[in-house]
């Protein structure tokens, strides 16, 4: 599969609404490296935000990724071909004064590293960093399709160590797409005491109920949100807010719904430029604390890999389209309209 005259599909992104499939070589492998048959790739929330993809394009996006290698480097020893696996397409140096710290999401390696070309397409070439510590292997009982959960469940895992959710805590979830909704099981898994799931969609609020949270409508709560919150909450505001979108609107509702003491986790950026109106003087006041979480370490990984391989977080049941590479199109949209979706998988 790595000689030069294979061809393959790939679906090269422009910005939301022109996705084009075309056709290139088949990537040749060094001796590091592997070669992955992409089975499914998991639409992120992330890859349809255009500030954040469009200046980068024309690009071919997708980072989570399952399939099974079709080829090998001579040097790598510790995978062979027709293994399953799920590949992350950032990794850390793991030597820098950063990751030293436990901070590797922030190292410099983590964010310039990636895979050939990206996960909507036939195949990957994994360069050697990624083959050296960014494959898990999956179980049997995992399918490829719950594999493009590891690396998003990942994200959410660590988001949830930095927040510190604790047996018996409230946890409220700003947004329940499929970010927020795998935040609302997690806290759950992890012996939350109450969730509260808040979101613009009756479609997502559905989901998020039977997921196990309180579900708010928050364009009908408008400013008395907080309200809602304690009547739910044995008059309590929130002990952590992860934040799952970033809509202005919903960011202000939020900072209304943080108990003293709380933490305030910023999972979703607000667009750059955006004006934030932060009441600092009262977060001070109260001790709250307001922190970022930016994707997943390979510890972070491997958690999540066992979360769902054991059942506790549940994810199958999120899958509301499976769609072939020629239908991308009509992914983006779905995940970019926000709308009776939750999560869309590419099976190329």
């Amino acid at each position: 599969m790595t000689a030069a005259a294979h061809r393959m599909r790939v679906a090269v992104y422009h910005h939301n609404s022109d996705i084009r499939i075309e056709e290139r070589p088949v990537p040749i492998i060094g001796p590091a490296e592997i070669l992955v048959h992409i089975r499914a790739a998991g639409i992120c929330g992330s890859d349809v935000m255009e500030w954040y993809r469009v200046p980068k394009a024309p690009l071919v996006l997708g980072h989570e990724v399952a399939g099974d290698i079709v080829g090998v480097g001579e040097e790598v020893e510790h995978l062979h071909v027709g293994q399953r696996v799920v590949v992350s397409h950032h990794v850390p140096c793991n030597t820098c004064p950063l990751c030293l710290s436990g901070a590797h999401t922030a190292c410099h390696t983590l964010h310039t590293t990636n895979f050939d070309p990206g996960g909507f397409s036939e195949y990957v070439r994994v360069p050697p960093l990624q083959t050296d510590r960014g494959v898990l292997v999956l179980p049997d009982s995992v399918s490829y399709d719950e594999g493009t959960f590891v690396e998003p469940l990942g994200c959410v895992v660590r988001a949830q160590q930095h927040a510190g959710v604790r047996p018996g805590s409230t946890v409220l979830v700003v947004g329940a797409g499929i970010s927020g909704l795998l935040h609302v099981r997690l806290a759950l898994a992890l012996g939350a005491g109450r969730v509260i799931a808040t979101d613009i969609s009756d479609y997502r609020l559905q989901v998020a109920r039977r997921s196990g949270a309180v579900a708010i409508d928050a364009a009908a709560a408008g400013d008395h949100l907080p309200d809602l919150v304690r009547r739910a909450n044995d008059d309590r505001l929130a002990d952590l807010v992860m934040l799952c979108t970033g809509a202005p609107a919903a960011i202000a509702q939020a900072l209304e719904c943080l108990d003293s003491g709380a933490t305030f986790v910023f999972f979703a950026p607000p667009p750059p430029g955006e004006p934030l109106a932060m009441p600092m003087a009262e977060l001070w006041r109260r001790e709250v604390t307001v922190r970022t979480a930016y994707g997943a370490a390979p510890a972070d990984l491997h958690t999540a890999l066992r979360l769902i391989a054991t059942g506790r977080v549940p994810v199958t049941d999120l899958i509301t389209h499976r769609l072939p590479l020629d239908e991308i199109a009509r992914g983006f949209a779905l995940v970019a309209q926000a709308n009776e979706s939750v999560k869309v998988i590419i099976e190329p």
